[in-house]
């Protein structure tokens, strides 16, 4: 196991940076967000997929319903305002009453890749909010796909749904009609018919009816409005537990609906934490001249930052970064995160360069904001990305027919 170099100067008082193997790895290939499809649908028989996650059961028809947000520790915080879904925590992880994690870092470009290839940031290429794009060397933003690249170049593998398409699975995606086209659906979640639905409620609905529509189905639907009342007004924001309230009745609605042999699963693609706003919380990347000395870019987001240095200085701002934030943030090198299996067992060659010479990961309640470049993001209240349970830790409540 790869440990860093404690930077020492004789003094006592000298921070002593956390040791890398205590952070808490993704389970990729036996019990993470990329390992549910494929487990799914090998269950259905579709050739080239294996059942990655031992405790689930085949079912001929199956529904994931992904909820953005919806972290495993914050449905357990919430029995009043989520009863259906608490009633449900025993069924995750097929009865076993545990959680799956969603990948590193938990953000939704990266898990909703996972989710839809099949594979793991360090093979489908979308390991963080923004990374570097080793081509042009400008930093990409793979949520909203900016500035825009090749979707095929970036993320060249199939999607499970195409497989599934191709095996003679009736195919589905039921989600708002504003993701249609985008780049990240069509690298993630394109195979079958998608189909744009505006409520939630009409959602399930149709979902309940495509799962239905064939003798073998794998149907897709999503909700966006949890996380985002979480990075508006927090975890702990009214708005946020009645969003929550909603999403524990879409979930009985589905469910209540399920045609025979069917088996509904509930997931998430991370969770979240409040940030407060204050100094010792928040360190400002803008403002900091030790983060920002020899940084030729800040990729990433707030939990979990991909450092990119200026040519020669990659070893001088990694011991910068562990001098400063070490004790609050797991700080690796590329080549430490890489063999310590953050970004899953393997890493593309054309993925490599998009990982952060320096990688962060936030250990305590506090983000790297970065006022004047990301004055959008870094006004969020709940932020999410890195390795902690509460935003790691994601359900997968079953409901089977």
């Amino acid at each position: 196991m790869v440990q860093p170099t404690a930077v020492t100067h004789g003094w006592p008082d000298d921070p002593v940076p956390l040791a890398l193997d205590t952070a808490p790895v993704p389970e990729y290939a036996s019990g993470s967000l990329g390992d549910v499809l494929p487990t799914l649908v090998a269950g259905q028989g579709v050739p080239g997929c294996d059942a990655r996650i031992a405790e689930l059961a085949p079912a001929d028809r199956n529904c994931l319903f992904l909820i953005d947000g919806l972290g495993w520790e914050q449905i357990k915080a919430h029995p009043d305002e989520a009863p259906y879904l608490t009633s449900l925590l025993g069924s995750s992880r097929g009865g076993s009453g545990r959680p799956i994690t969603a990948g590193f870092p938990a953000t939704t470009a990266t898990s909703l890749a996972s989710v839809g290839t099949g594979r793991y940031p360090g093979t489908h290429g979308l390991p963080g909010y923004t990374v570097r794009n080793p081509d042009t060397g400008e930093l990409m933003n793979q949520l909203r796909w900016k500035p825009w690249t090749s979707p095929r170049a970036w993320q060249p593998y199939p999607t499970v749904f195409q497989l599934a398409h191709e095996a003679g699975i009736h195919t589905a995606q039921v989600s708002s009609p504003i993701f249609e086209q985008t780049p990240l659906t069509k690298v993630a979640l394109s195979g079958g018919t998608f189909h744009g639905r505006l409520s939630g409620e009409e959602r399930m609905d149709f979902a309940a009816e495509q799962l239905a529509a064939g003798d073998r189905s794998l149907v897709y639907t999503y909700y966006s409005e949890l996380d985002g009342a979480g990075h508006r007004f927090g975890i702990d924001s009214d708005a946020w537990r009645g969003q929550l309230m909603f999403v524990d009745r879409l979930v009985q609605r589905l469910a209540e609906q399920l045609p025979p042999r069917s088996a509904l699963y509930v997931t998430a693609d991370h969770g979240m934490v409040d940030i407060p706003f204050d100094e010792e919380h928040r360190i400002d990347f803008d403002e900091d001249w030790e983060l920002r000395a020899g940084v030729a870019l800040l990729g990433g987001e707030g939990r979990a930052r991909h450092i990119y240095a200026v040519p020669g200085a990659e070893a001088d701002v990694l011991t910068c970064w562990r001098e400063v934030v070490g004790e609050q943030f797991w700080v690796a090198s590329r080549d430490e995160a890489i063999s310590l299996g953050w970004f899953g067992a393997e890493v593309d060659e054309r993925v490599y360069g998009r990982i952060g010479d320096v990688v962060a990961a936030a250990h305590d309640d506090v983000a790297i904001t970065a006022s004047v470049n990301e004055p959008h993001e870094s006004a969020m209240v709940g932020m999410h990305g890195s390795m902690t349970p509460a935003e790691q830790l994601v359900p997968l409540l079953e409901v089977r027919t």
